[in-house]
């Protein structure tokens, strides 16, 4: 086995499995810190609108659209990625073994590339599906990302300026948490972490949000 995960024909294999094993732990160690890693992985794909299959907009670009089809939206984005990236690696490394067994040579990498992909792709789909089923209900995102405008988010990790967003945690109408970046609608203000905010509109991945103007909003909706 270790053979085939040093060999030059697997490197690309074997980089997307270490890639994934580091973000795996990056991900269970914000988790446990109480921080998603999932927000500042969506924000840096600009104009990404994430919705499950069944409320993909004719609009959508070509990216959300397979995105979508892949689970993201019912599963963070990292969750997804991670799951990419195991199968992307296992299933080339278990061409290879099958292609050493049959011609008793490894394959260059980048011939194997194209055949691992497009098994990847059904496969993540598959297991980002499985994944829902079994994440706990509060790490899920399974409705319109549009639909949390009008919430109360808290500010989870940076300060959100004016075209720099920052992370922040809002619960919906269901009692599901979510993790959106913000930033703030006028360009001077700043928002910090631990404040409260309400997010007012939605612009690609990114929310706009303004100080709570109103204490009681968050009382009634349930402290995020």
């Amino acid at each position: 086995m270790w053979h085939l995960l040093l060999a030059d024909e697997n490197l690309i294999f074997s980089v997307a499995l270490a890639i994934m094993l580091i973000l795996a732990v990056l991900e269970g160690g914000a988790t446990l810190l109480g921080m998603g890693l999932s927000g500042l992985f969506e924000h840096l794909i600009p104009g990404l609108d994430l919705h499950t299959d069944a409320h993909l907009p004719d609009n959508s670009n070509a990216l959300s659209r397979l995105l979508g089809w892949m689970k993201v939206g019912e599963v963070p984005l990292l969750v997804v990625l991670i799951v990419f990236l195991t199968c992307f690696g296992l299933i080339g490394i278990g061409l290879q073994a099958i292609a050493l067994q049959l011609t008793g040579l490894l394959w260059p990498g980048w011939l194997m590339c194209l055949p691992s992909l497009l098994l990847t792709l059904p496969c993540t789909r598959a297991l980002s599906s499985l994944v829902g089923k079994v994440m706990p209900r509060d790490e899920t995102t399974a409705i319109r990302s549009d639909a949390l405008v009008g919430r109360i988010a808290i500010i989870t990790l940076g300060e959100a300026r004016h075209g720099s967003p920052a992370e922040a945690r809002t619960r919906d109408q269901f009692g599901q948490t979510h993790y959106v970046m913000v930033e703030p609608d006028e360009e001077d203000a700043v928002l910090r972490q631990g404040e409260e905010v309400l997010l007012i509109r939605q612009l690609g991945s990114r929310f706009r949000a303004i100080a709570n103007p109103h204490p009681q909003l968050s009382a009634s909706q349930g402290r995020p």
